[in-house]
């Protein structure tokens, strides 16, 4: 058992890694549990790996069609369109080729965490690394993310049988005195300054979740200023988990 805190200051003062020793010699798979989650977490890493010539796959989980439930000018269906189109439109920010992105459309705020439904995205997942056998890493959120479709994401992670690291997303904004379930970790943080830019254009490519474009639902979600500051910084956070 740890606190919140104790996992900031470490991810503060990880050690700095390089793309190689994060990712290894090829490539990686990113699992983002919803649209905007790939640019937040991992938009450096994403435009390193290019810059690199070693495009990661991008893997979006769900469909993201729960952030607006009341809004009648943006129901589920054209909503999940809206948050796809926004997501292609992010990771070419960064530079990734819209082939190398896929969206699995499960439901949001109900990603699976067993089960058949389980079962048949780990079968997804796997098929698709058949096809890179050059991709040896699966990233996904950290396990004690306060979201369930971040959970899940890191169950379906780990169930795939390669080498797993996690980011940190919903778990930067823990009170410093909650109790995390887990010993600190360790792990690397990635020195992403020269794409910052570039990741600053992707997580605004997520307008939906800005409040400026959804206006007609007052519950709706909205990319909170203190996670976006977490974000904004010029290195990413990888953990082993």
């Amino acid at each position: 058992m740890s606190l919140a805190g104790d996992h900031h200051r470490a991810w503060r003062s990880l050690p700095l890694g390089a793309l190689d020793g994060i990712i290894g010699a090829g490539t990686c798979l990113i699992l983002a549990p919803h649209p905007d989650d790939e640019s937040l977490g991992c938009g450096g890493l994403i435009a390193s790996a290019v810059a690199a010539g070693r495009a990661p796959l991008v893997v979006i989980l769900t469909d993201g069609a729960g952030s607006h439930p009341h809004s009648r000018a943006y129901p589920p269906d054209r909503l999940r369109a809206t948050r796809e189109a926004e997501a292609a439109q992010a990771v070419a920010c960064l530079g990734l080729p819209p082939e190398r992105l896929t969206c699995l459309r499960q439901p949001d705020t109900a990603a699976p965490h067993q089960g058949p439904d389980f079962d048949a995205v780990v079968g997804q997942l796997r098929a698709l690394l058949g096809r890179e056998p050059g991709c040896t890493t699966i990233l996904a959120p950290w396990a004690h993310d306060p979201h369930c479709d971040h959970q899940a994401a890191s169950r379906i992670a780990g169930a795939i049988g390669i080498r797993h690291l996690a980011y940190p997303v919903w778990g930067w904004t823990l009170p410093a005195d909650d109790a995390v379930p887990a010993p600190v970790g360790t792990g690397w943080r990635l020195p992403i300054g020269a794409h910052l830019p570039a990741k600053r254009h992707a997580i605004q490519a997520h307008r939906s979740q800005y409040g400026g474009l959804i206006t007609d639902d007052p519950t709706g979600f909205q990319l909170p200023p203190g996670l976006l500051s977490v974000f904004d910084q010029p290195f990413e956070t990888f953990l082993l988990p």
